[in-house]
């Protein structure tokens, strides 16, 4: 039976782990005895470990036939690096914010695949942005995408199925998009716009850096992503950022200046997933703080909705293409939509992978996978067999 080793016990990398175990001896790999003790019932390996630690990582993968990194952000280019160096296949859904082009080449020396980005947006998202472009004629590419609880609370109205620090990231880093062929960088969170989701309701769509590698391997005109929230959490955001609470520069208190990380400790969780003792920001007591409000408990009831959107020219004519998918948590599992439709992503491409479909070596995103029909197909076949898909 094949070994695969998943690192990252969060809530996606479990939700990763149960899926892969129906068909291959699993080891889940995380810091966090509580996060891993959640998985024994399931007839997972487990093994604590701290993934920012290099050795530690090559010791936990050593034996695995593929490694699925499903780290934070910020540990990602650390974690897939060793994996690669250690010449192992790999699917990762850190989204790490680093420029990935280089891993290209460090898969080919090593000899193995790597997907990276492979979740839902990024991930699905690109993976039905590559399948249109191979159509031929596309014009406009744009995904609005969200992840929300069902009930309303004020004053945030949102749950974060990832680490806070994961979508203040969303919240503060300019959005690139793609405008009459020219890669335009926007304000974070502008270009606000009620969208009208039936079955949901009214939210408010606005824009976020998650073309990445998009804007690289589409060549098209014009392409946007969107993210969803309720309406008015937004301009709560904003008005948090204006008065500084997301600032990574020092604050002085009472005489005392608090000096900010240096970059080679600079550590975005204050989750005990570093191990290190970490000097404090402001965005670190706000991440803390919002951890409390947003935190998704087990039970909570939530969605992801996302729609994508096409226009491709067609016999001299441009005609659109829309495809919605809404998926909601699951009370019979216990698995967040989220997670799901992060996870379950994730693990066809393990299947792609494990299978044989795909194994040229490389670093590959979404969307070139996506490019090829068969690959493509048996992604959505896969989601589909758990019951996730578009219409």
């Amino acid at each position: 039976m094949k070994k695969i080793v998943v690192l990252g016990a969060g809530m996606v990398g479990r939700a990763i782990a149960r899926d892969l175990a129906n068909q291959f001896s699993v080891t889940s790999v995380d810091i966090n005895e509580e996060n891993l003790a959640l998985l024994k019932p399931f007839g997972i390996q487990t093994e604590v470990a701290n993934l920012t630690n290099p050795p530690e990582i090559e010791n936990a993968i050593g034996k695995a036939d593929l490694v699925v990194s499903a780290v934070p952000g910020f540990m990602g280019k650390n974690t897939i690096e060793v994996v690669l160096e250690n010449s192992k296949n790999v699917v990762d859904i850190s989204f790490f914010p680093e420029d990935s082009a280089y891993l290209h080449e460090m898969a080919m020396e090593y000899g193995v695949t790597a997907f990276i980005d492979f979740g839902v947006a990024p991930g699905l998202s690109n993976l039905w942005f590559g399948n249109q472009y191979s159509k031929g004629g596309v014009k406009f590419l744009e995904c609005m995408v969200g992840g929300l609880p069902v009930e309303r609370k004020l004053p945030f109205q949102y749950k974060a199925p990832f680490s806070p620090i994961d979508v203040i990231e969303e919240y503060t880093r300019p959005a690139r998009v793609k405008e009459g062929g020219n890669i335009v960088v926007r304000e974070a969170m502008s270009g606000s716009e009620l969208v009208h989701f039936p079955g949901i309701g009214t939210l408010e769509a606005f824009y976020t850096d998650g073309l990445r590698s998009l804007l690289d391997t589409i060549p098209i005109g014009d392409m946007r992503e969107l993210t969803l929230r309720y309406p008015g959490h937004i301009d709560l955001i904003k008005m948090l950022m204006s008065a500084g609470f997301f600032s990574e520069e020092a604050l002085e208190i009472k005489g005392q200046k608090v000096p900010p990380v240096d970059g080679k400790n600079k550590s975005k969780s204050l989750s005990g997933l570093s191990g290190r003792s970490e000097k404090v920001r402001p965005i670190d007591v706000t991440t803390k703080l919002l951890f409390k409000e947003w935190e998704l408990k087990p039970g909570d009831e939530e969605f992801t909705i996302m729609r994508l959107r096409s226009v491709r020219e067609i016999n001299g004519e441009e005609v659109e293409f829309t495809q919605t998918l809404l998926d909601r948590y699951d009370p019979v599992s216990g698995l967040s939509s989220m997670s799901r439709t992060t996870g379950y992503t994730c693990t066809a491409g393990v299947s792609l992978i494990i299978n044989g479909l795909f194994n040229e070596p490389g670093c590959f995103t979404p969307e070139l996978i996506g490019m090829r029909e068969e690959c493509y197909q048996h992604v959505l076949s896969h989601l589909e067999a758990r019951g996730i898909k578009f219409s």
